[in-house]
């Protein structure tokens, strides 16, 4: 058989198969007429269906907003609470491991206490109302009783979340300048003062709508309110303790390296993640064009200038040391975000650039500074916090279009009055005898001597 005979066929055959096939699509197509019998009969007997309960009314616009924005909020606060683990993994990957169980503790005990103290006395007093003078006042134990809701407008509760979670984080900031000598009771008594009071005293001037705040002294989210406070009281801590031992050895810094960088890593990841809480949270306000625009304009200049804090570390570092060091270039990344924290609003994306690379240098200087001086802060919080902190507050001023002169001069005076407070609490430790552990229990290793156990075996 050819191929011409072959094809004839087959089209043939193409054809019978069409055509007896057609009436089947047809009919399958074809919607039924009737209801088969079982089911018309099921029909009948089925009972009348009962009337559809009543919808409830449409959420409002108000009540969306209001939802909404106490809703974010809330994730914030979680954002900045889980700071903790980072600072945690910071402070000790950047210590010995007979340290580590000691360090863990005290940041577990910063948030617990810290909750605490700051429901009882700090929340009052940052926040007094009609209480205040400017200066100091007192609005009374707990939290307030919710009013109106509606666009903008934070329940107390929440509210309250989201600020104990920066008293927590000022007092935290110490744990890493002291790490390695200090004991664990006076580490408590520290954290309940500092969190209960000095630093609610110094946020009301600011965000309790006293002095500094009557002056158009500007601060977003803590630049100086927060993480100077931290950073001053970290030094104070630092100088009044004294060095760990063998850390300066006949006039010459001896580094006592940390004993995991790789978790000193991960906690900066965590802190820079956490920091997307802490910065287009304090925006405290979610929903509506302008407030969507203001925090995505914060997290994209919080992540620049994290980015050029870390970069211009590492540059600065290889330059003066001749190889990269990680610990410097995670200390810039964490200065970054400590300058940018004060005015990420407010600036425009290549200042937060500008805003970053100086952080950055800034830091590297101040460790060395530390050095010379013969500071011991093992994990550099005087330097990404305090000395970053500052350059937070006066670049508000410098890019921001606030006042340079109230600038400054916030800039300097919450500072100054951290590190005085805290300077004259730990001498007052010292002096009865209960700041600084002994030299024997020092070089055993606080795990053992201030816990009795080890966090590795």
């Amino acid at each position: 058989m050819n191929w011409k005979h072959a094809l004839t066929g087959l089209t043939a055959s193409l054809v019978v198969v069409l055509a007896f096939s057609q009436p089947t699509l047809a009919f399958d197509e074809a919607e039924p007429t009737e209801k088969p019998a079982a089911e018309a009969t099921a029909e009948t007997q089925a009972p009348a269906e009962e009337a559809p309960a009543e919808e409830a009314p449409p959420l409002s616009l108000t009540e969306v907003y209001y939802a909404l924005d106490n809703s974010m909020l809330l994730l914030c606060a979680v954002l900045v609470l889980f700071m903790q683990a980072g600072f945690a993994m910071v402070e000790s990957g950047f210590n010995s491991s007979k340290n580590t169980i000691n360090i863990l503790f005290k940041n577990l005990m910063d948030v617990c206490v810290g909750v605490l103290i700051y429901f009882a006395v700090g929340y009052g007093l940052m926040y007094p109302g009609d209480a205040g003078n400017g200066y100091f006042g007192y609005a009374g134990f707990g939290i307030g009783e919710a009013g109106d809701a509606g666009p903008g407008v934070l329940h107390p509760q929440v509210d309250f979340l989201f600020q104990v979670a920066f008293a927590a984080t000022a007092a935290t900031i110490v744990s890493g300048a002291v790490a390695g000598r200090l004991k664990f009771s006076s580490y408590l008594i520290y954290s309940v003062i500092l969190t209960g009071i000095i630093y609610p005293i110094s946020g009301y001037w600011k965000w309790g709508g006293g002095w500094l705040d009557a002056m158009g002294f500007y601060d977003f989210a803590g630049s100086i309110v927060v993480h100077a406070v931290g950073g001053f009281a970290g030094l104070a801590g630092a100088i009044v303790l004294g060095p760990r031992i063998g850390r300066f050895k006949d006039g010459k810094s001896v580094p006592i390296p940390g004993h995991n960088i790789a978790q000193a890593t991960l906690g900066v990841f965590i802190l820079w993640v956490g920091w997307y809480g802490f910065n287009p949270g304090s925006q405290l306000a979610f929903a509506g064009t302008d407030n969507t625009n203001a925090v995505m304009l914060i997290a994209t200049n919080t992540t620049l200038a994290a980015a050029a804090g870390g970069f211009a570390a590492m540059v600065l570092g290889w330059i003066m040391y001749g190889k990269p060091d990680i610990s410097m270039a995670l200390n810039g990344v964490l200065a970054g975000l400590v300058g940018i924290t004060a005015n990420c609003d407010s600036v425009t994306n290549i200042e937060a650039l500008i805003i970053g690379v100086v952080a950055g240098l800034l830091v590297v200087f101040g460790i060395l500074a530390l050095e010379k001086l013969k500071i011991d802060d093992p994990v550099g919080a005087f330097p990404v916090h305090g000395l970053c902190g500052i350059w937070g507050g006066v670049a508000t001023g410098i890019f921001g279009g606030f006042d340079i002169g109230v600038q400054i001069l916030g800039s300097v005076v919450i500072p100054v009055y951290a590190f005085v407070t805290m300077f004259i609490l730990f001498t007052i430790l010292k002096v009865i005898g209960q700041l600084r552990v002994s030299e024997e229990d020092e070089l055993k290793g606080l795990d053992l001597s201030e816990h009795g156990m080890q966090a590795y075996h």
